[in-house]
C-alpha cells in the first residue's frame, strides 16, 4: 500500500522557500515511527534540503525527478510509474514530499497520515485540502495535543472505494432473434 505522510497548517500549506515554519518534535517523532524500515518516495529538491542532502537512515530512498539523479543510499526513479514500481517491491512505502511530488502521486494513495499544525505561517507550499475532497474521509483522529503552546492533531485519512460504474445491461435475446 502507498502513503502519504505530511504536516499541515489551517490553510493545507506545506511550507515556504523549501522549509517548513512550524516543526514541531512530536511530528517528526510519529514521522520516523511510521516510515522507519519502509519505503520513502521523495523529490530531488526535498532530498536536498535533508541533514547532509543525505538520504534518510534506515528507509529506502525512492527519488523522483526527471532529471535522474544518482547518490549513494537512493532508488532513482524518472517517472510517477517508476516510483510506484519501486515502491510496490516494499511492504510499506510513504511519499514524503515536496510540493509537486505530493501531487502527482497522491493519486496512487490510498491513505495519508496528516499532522494538523494549529498555526498558518506563509507557505507558497500547499497539499490538497483532503477535507474538501469527497473521495477522501478521516478514518482515524487522535485527540489534540499542544506543544510549545502550539496545537496540532494527528489524521489518517482514508480514500473512499470509487463507485463502480454500472455493468452494461445486454439487451434480452428473444426467440426472433436467433439465427438458426
Amino acid at each position: 500500500m502507498l502513503s502519504c505522510i505530511v504536516a499541515v497548517y489551517r490553510d493545507w500549506g506545506i511550507g515556504a522557500d523549501g522549509t517548513q515554519p512550524v516543526a514541531l518534535h512530536a511530528d517528526r517523532r510519529r514521522f520516523a515511527q511510521l516510515t522507519r524500515g519502509a519505503a520513502v518516495i521523495v523529490g530531488r529538491r526535498t532530498l536536498a534540503d535533508f541533514p547532509g542532502g543525505r538520504p534518510l537512515k534506515g528507509r529506502v530512498n525512492i527519488v523522483l525527478s526527471r532529471r535522474g539523479i544518482a547518490a549513494d543510499g537512493i532508488v532513482p526513479a524518472r517517472s510517477v510509474e517508476e516510483a510506484v514500481r519501486a515502491a510496490a517491491e516494499h511492504d510499506k512505502a510513504f511519499v514524503i514530499g515536496g510540493a509537486s511530488v505530493y501531487r502527482v502521486m497522491l493519486p496512487y494513495c490510498d491513505e495519508v497520515y496528516v499532522t494538523k499544525v494549529d498555526a498558518q505561517p506563509v507557505s507558497d507550499s500547499f497539499f490538497p485540502d483532503l477535507d474538501a475532497d469527497p473521495a477522501w474521509t478521516v478514518a482515524e483522529a487522535e485527540e489534540p495535543a499542544q506543544e510549545d503552546g502550539i496545537s496540532y492533531r494527528f489524521l489518517r485519512y482514508v480514500r473512499q472505494p470509487a463507485e463502480a460504474e454500472p455493468e452494461p445491461q445486454q439487451p434480452e435475446e428473444k426467440e426472433t432473434d436467433r439465427a438458426d
